[in-house]
């Protein structure tokens, strides 16, 4: 930010302040903060991109009513039918829970320690799905905070050397209009990371949901089939649900 930057900036904010429209407001903002808006920019682009993603994962397809689900799961296990319960988990929609239940009950033929084990591999392979990319929006978060703050600083250092050797008469004026386009990054900033920052917190506690209902259901369903072991009528994996493994 040199001299003439800043008294253009005068100019711009003494002549079109009030008649400004929303999008020149932005793009003379944008042109004021200079170079410290691209990587704001960019942070901003790619935490949205984030957003969208895990927001459509997290919420919709990895999930399921797990009471329902495991209504529905109990009434086969009680029956002892395990064709039915595989099928029956195999027909539902494809989650992290479901995959994982799933793993269980094909391995029910082999043994109570191959289930405990099959659902651990399971939700150690299905977990990492849950959290993935989450973590990065609280990093983006700060990033651009950061970033911002670089920016202005930046041209703050800029617009205090522009002033040293204009007229003494008008210093504060164009000091006063050279730190508030400074403050542009800081406020583009803000602007960026305040939402990454509360969606990191919304995705995290609900990836947490997501594994509880994992752990709890596995747990569940290990117990169900412990206990009603001896009713299964058979102990034959369905041809359907091994293909789809």
């Amino acid at each position: 930010m040199d001299l003439a930057s800043v008294t253009n900036l005068t100019v711009l904010a003494n002549v079109g302040g009030p008649q400004r429209g929303f999008f020149e407001e932005i793009a003379m903002r944008w042109e004021a903060g200079q170079w410290g808006m691209y990587p704001i920019a960019a942070c901003l682009i790619v935490a949205l991109a984030i957003m969208v993603e895990r927001s459509i994962i997290l919420f919709g397809k990895a999930s399921i009513n797990k009471e329902a689900f495991l209504r529905g799961l109990k009434k086969h296990i009680y029956a002892g039918d395990l064709d039915k319960a595989i099928n029956y988990v195999a027909g539902q929609k494809s989650t992290p829970l479901t995959n994982v239940i799933k793993a269980g009950l094909m391995n029910v033929p082999k043994g109570n320690d191959e289930v405990q084990a099959a659902l651990d591999e399971a939700s150690l392979r299905e977990t990492p799905k849950i959290e993935a990319r989450t973590g990065y929006l609280a990093m983006l978060g700060n990033a651009a905070m950061l970033a911002g703050l670089l920016g202005t600083v930046s041209g703050l250092i800029a617009c205090f050397e522009a002033v040293a050797n204009v007229n003494p008469a008008d210093k504060a004026a164009i000091l006063a209009i050279g730190i508030s386009e400074a403050m542009n990054c800081t406020g583009f900033g803000l602007l960026t990371a305040i939402p990454a920052l509360i969606s990191f917190s919304v995705l995290t506690g609900r990836t947490q949901s997501l594994i509880n209902d994992i752990n709890e259901t596995s747990v569940s369903v290990l117990n169900l089939i412990v206990a009603n072991k001896d009713k299964f009528k058979n102990l034959n994996v369905p041809t359907a649900a091994r293909d789809e493994e």
